[in-house]
C-alpha cells in the first residue's frame, strides 16, 4: 500500500505548490507529505523561484538547504504560506500533529503563517480526534511527574523512546503518547486542559488553525475549506 498512498502524498504535495507565489515566506513542514512539497519547491527554485522558507524542523531545515532554499530560523511579522501533514485531520479541521516529534515548532510557525495548508492523504481523515496517540512535548526536568500529573486527566501514556533510551525532540525535550479511551470529544477544551499541567512544553492537536486541507485519494487532490461559520483564532 505505500507506493499508492505515496503517490496520493505526492499530488496533495504538488496541489498545495500551485498555491506558492515568487517572493513568499513559506513554512516549510516536517513529514513524509510536507518533504514531497519542499522537494517541489526546490525544483521551482532551481527554475528560478524566489522564495524563501522557515523550516520546522532541523531535518526540514536540512533538505530545504540542500535544494537551494534560502532559510530563516528568525523572523518579525509573518509567514505568508505554511504547508504541513498531519496525522489526523477531523470535519471541522481540526488535527493531531506530532507523530513525528516536531509538534512545537510545526505549531509556533502555523501560528505566525497567515495562511495555513494542510496536505494529507485520505487515510488521515477521521470523524473524532484521538483514533491514535496524542503526542505531548514535555520538559526532561521530573517529566515523571508531569506524567502523573496528565494521567490524572483519565489518559494512559508512554514516554516516546522508552526510559532506556527517549525520543528527544529539536528542542531537546520529551514525547509523552497520549492515548484517550473515546476518542477527544472536544478538542479546545483538551488541549486547555493540557496546557494547565506544569511540565508540558506543547501539545499534538492543532485547533482553529487550519485555513485549508488538500486531500488527495483515488480521485485526485481536492481542496477541503474551513467549515461556514468558523474563523480560524491564530
Amino acid at each position: 500500500m505505500k507506493p499508492l498512498t505515496d503517490g496520493y502524498k505526492k499530488a496533495a504535495a504538488e496541489k498545495a505548490l500551485d498555491l506558492v507565489q515568487d517572493g513568499m515566506l513559506v513554512g516549510l513542514g516536517s513529514g513524509t507529505t510536507a518533504r514531497f512539497f519542499t522537494e517541489g519547491l526546490g525544483r521551482r527554485v532551481a527554475k528560478g523561484m524566489k522564495v524563501r522558507g522557515v523550516p520546522t524542523s532541523r531535518a526540514t531545515a536540512e533538505l530545504a538547504a540542500g535544494l537551494g532554499i534560502p532559510i530563516l530560523t528568525e523572523l518579525v511579522g509573518q509567514i505568508d504560506l505554511s504547508v504541513d501533514g498531519a496525522d489526523e485531520v477531523d470535519p471541522a479541521l481540526n488535527l493531531i500533529k506530532g507523530r513525528g516529534g516536531a509538534l512545537s515548532r510545526e505549531k509556533l510557525v502555523a501560528a505566525a503563517s497567515k495562511r495555513f495548508v494542510v496536505v494529507v492523504d485520505d487515510s488521515k481523515l477521521v470523524k473524532q480526534l484521538g483514533a491514535g496517540v496524542l503526542p505531548v512535548e514535555v520538559l526532561p526536568f521530573l517529566w515523571r511527574s508531569t506524567a502523573e500529573r496528565l494521567t490524572a486527566l483519565g489518559v494512559s501514556l508512554v514516554l516516546r523512546g522508552g526510559e532506556e533510551v527517549p525520543y528527544v525532540t529539536d528542542n531537546g525535550n520529551l514525547i509523552l503518547d497520549v492515548t484517550v479511551d473515546g476518542g477527544i470529544k472536544n478538542p479546545a477544551d483538551f488541549g486547555f486542559e493540557l496546557k494547565k499541567v506544569t511540565g508540558v512544553v506543547e501539545h499534538g492537536l492543532f485547533v482553529d488553525m487550519t485555513d485549508t486541507v488538500i486531500v488527495a485519494g483515488p480521485e485526485g487532490p481536492k481542496a477541503i475549506g474551513r467549515p461556514s461559520g468558523t474563523a480560524r483564532t491564530a
